[in-house]
């Protein structure tokens, strides 16, 4: 499985493989458990912000999950800050990680006060799109028959690889905008092929190797189900 981009925050894969498994994958991100702030007990608020809307932010910010958590991990965070000022995600205290501790949360005026209390527990993103661990997408690469006005399109583009050329035919990345263009050069000069770029784009809670090793782990549960179901 050759790996064009590998960092905790991105993955990219040039992988052989059939749309519905690539699109079961994809599917089955919302599956990965992630920690996410369920909680929030709010003691004072002089922000603009009404207290069910400061919760919500709450819920959003990106919290770091640990292959160790289970069901059953509560994590609690308090947060008792002055004004003036902004109040970032950094702000809260407690036993778990911000993804992104300068997320502004909300702004406090002089003398203005933010006291709350809050705890975070797993759950999928079935559950809530804030547990939902990233993006996942999918495109084909494209073969294209060489000719001056392609390969000018071709050596141009900004691909996620650096397009390969075997005899008359490239074998590249392009977008909506090139694809339109090359058909314009010609009848049948390109066409999908059997090879996807397979992308997965982490929001933090998880690095997006193990976001793909969640859904591949839920995707197989889920078959396990369904094979004993039809016995």
């Amino acid at each position: 499985m050759p790996t064009i981009f590998n960092t905790p925050e991105k993955l990219i894969l040039r992988l052989k493989t059939s749309d519905s498994l690539a699109n079961a994958i994809r599917r089955s991100v919302s599956e990965v458990q992630t920690l996410a702030i369920e909680e929030v007990e709010i003691f004072k608020n002089d922000s603009a912000l009404y207290d069910e809307v400061l919760a919500h932010r709450l819920g959003l910010v990106p919290l770091q999950t640990e292959k160790s958590m289970t069901e059953k991990t509560k994590v609690s965070f308090k947060l008792s800050k002055k004004g003036p000022g902004t109040v970032y995600a950094s702000d809260l205290s407690g036993s778990g990680s911000i993804a992104f501790p300068k997320t502004p949360i909300t702004i406090l005026n002089e003398n203005h006060k933010l006291e709350l209390v809050a705890s975070a527990s797993l759950g999928t993103g079935l559950e809530h799109a804030k547990h939902t661990p990233g993006l996942c997408f999918y495109r084909h690469l494209f073969e294209v028959k060489s000719s001056p006005e392609a390969d000018k399109i071709i050596k141009k583009s900004k691909s996620l690889f650096k397009p390969e050329k075997s005899g008359t035919k490239w074998i590249c990345d392009l977008n909506d905008l090139e694809v339109s263009q090359i058909e314009k050069t010609g009848k049948d000069v390109i066409n999908e092929t059997k090879e996807i770029l397979f992308i997965i784009e982490s929001f933090g809670m998880l690095s997006a190797k193990d976001i793909l090793s969640g859904a591949v782990k839920a995707l197989g549960k889920n078959l396990d189900s369904f094979e004993k179901a039809v016995k």
